[in-house]
């Protein structure tokens, strides 16, 4: 029998470096994407796919990430005085129900690996989502998640997020092989981390987002340390994918790396020109400056 997904990890414990000095007190996943954190995007794409307890791994001064998802009592006393009910209404929507969020430390640096391995207790013995929270998969339709979840209910195993790159730009990511590059879930039949020039077996990149069984944390437990020194996550799904199905997901949408400037940048600009109290005044201020 296929297990629920009911649990979503969100590895929030990186420093930030490429936006310093922005982020030198205030966590990367705290700046916002129009009017909400980029981590409150990415839960929300969670939310909407049926996952019911967020974990959150987390490091030293990340501690505003917490007060984010829990109540504000001056906060809300101050807005209900004031018959502010819209704002107050949407904060409450936003908080995650009593008790469905978990918080658990990354003391050290040691990878992407190491901090889902991090979440080994709190997750416990049942297939989870890991979702990287500087990937924004921006879509009109169904969630990049929520398509993850309907593949993974129809086929079990392991999924990964994928969308195409230009071919010259394969080896800048992690690159998965697989039986129909054009389907929307194809059996992957390798994966790569960072493949030479020339070498990939397709142009299909690992996106950020994943649904991984519980076999990955014995996995992690004694993955030796990889590129950069640290714990990487690819090296244990290619290890696991020797004992398990591995399937990839494509996705069709935009994907902004909001770890980036430019990323940034892109998905402030794309998500505010959709709004409507933000769109119109935003294009032809866009086009003003274009002008000069």
């Amino acid at each position: 029998m296929i297990k629920k997904i009911r649990k979503a990890v969100f590895p929030v414990a990186g420093l930030g470096t490429r936006f310093l000095p922005a982020t030198k007190a205030i966590p990367k996943e705290m700046l916002t994407i129009v009017d909400r954190p980029v981590v409150q995007h990415v839960v929300d794409e969670a939310r909407a796919a049926g996952i019911e307890h967020f974990v959150f791994v987390t490091g030293r001064n990340k501690a505003v990430i917490e007060d984010h998802f829990d109540m504000a009592y001056e906060l809300d006393d101050t807005l209900a005085k004031r018959g502010k009910t819209k704002e107050l209404d949407a904060l409450k929507h936003d908080l995650p129900a009593a008790g469905a969020a978990s918080f658990t430390r990354q003391q050290a640096p040691l990878g992407l690996g190491h901090a889902v391995w991090c979440a080994r207790e709190i997750v416990g013995d049942e297939p989870f989502a890991l979702l990287l929270p500087d990937m924004l998969h921006h879509t009109s339709g169904k969630g990049c998640l929520a398509e993850m979840i309907a593949a993974y209910e129809e086929h079990g195993g392991n999924h990964i997020a994928v969308a195409p790159v230009p071919e010259d730009q394969t080896h800048q990511y992690g690159i998965v092989g697989v039986a129909d590059a054009k389907a929307k879930v194809s059996q992957i039949s390798k994966m790569v981390e960072k493949p030479p020039k020339g070498t990939a077996p397709s142009n299909l990149h690992i996106t950020g987002r994943y649904i991984l069984q519980p076999t990955i944390f014995e996995l992690l437990a004694k993955q030796e340390k990889g590129a950069g020194g640290e714990i990487q996550l690819t090296d244990s799904m290619i290890a696991l994918a020797q004992q398990e199905r591995f399937f990839a997901v494509r996705f069709d949408g935009d994907i902004y790396d909001t770890g980036s400037k430019i990323g940034f940048l892109s998905a402030n600009v794309a998500y505010a020109l959709e709004r409507g109290d933000l769109g119109p005044q935003l294009r032809a201020e866009i086009e003003r400056l274009l002008k000069k």
